[in-house]
């Protein structure tokens, strides 16, 4: 799978699943989900009342992944996945691995071809910059998957330059 790393707007990009970094009532919020709800309109949000009113009563657990509609998004899909809140007293890591594994294995199921990631967990649930794009990097890196490419949707200027050092320290 071809990995590519870019700075801009993950509402705007072109892939077949764009993964949206949400809160586990899967009802929109701040950052990234908000964003998502907001471009996307509601199309997005009845389905994600669909899912809470059937599979997910007490919200999506945190690691795993599900997915609705894409709405005015350029994508076929969103994949919903919960990353964990970081934590100086509890490795939390394989949870945050687990929101990368399990949006792949869930696009995979849709059969999408190409994916657009966030960098989970490093905005307002407080995951450093630098171990957040080595996490997602370890996943997307050493994931066996028919996915074509995986693009690193980086918010702004300083997430991207962090991204490539680490790309580059890491190769």
């Amino acid at each position: 799978m071809r990995i590519t790393l870019v700075q801009g707007d993950i509402t705007r990009q072109e892939a077949d699943v764009i993964v949206n970094a949400a809160n586990s009532s899967l009802l929109g919020g701040g950052g990234v989900d908000g964003a998502i709800h907001r471009r996307g309109g509601p199309e997005i949000l009845a389905a994600c009342r669909a899912l809470r009113a059937s599979h997910y009563g007490r919200g999506l657990p945190t690691g795993q992944a599900v997915a609705t509609t894409a709405g005015n998004l350029p994508a076929r899909w969103v994949v919903h996945t919960v990353g964990p809140v970081y934590s100086t007293g509890e490795d939390r890591a394989e949870l945050l691995r687990d929101c990368y594994r399990n949006a792949l294995r869930v696009a995979e199921g849709l059969g999408a071809r190409t994916i657009a990631f966030p960098l989970i967990s490093s905005g307002v649930y407080g995951w450093p910059l630098d171990d957040a794009v080595r996490q997602a990097l370890h996943v997307l890196d050493t994931a066996e998957t028919p996915l074509e490419e995986a693009v690193l949707v980086l918010f702004d200027e300083h997430a991207h330059r962090t991204a490539l050092a680490v790309r580059a320290a890491d190769a």
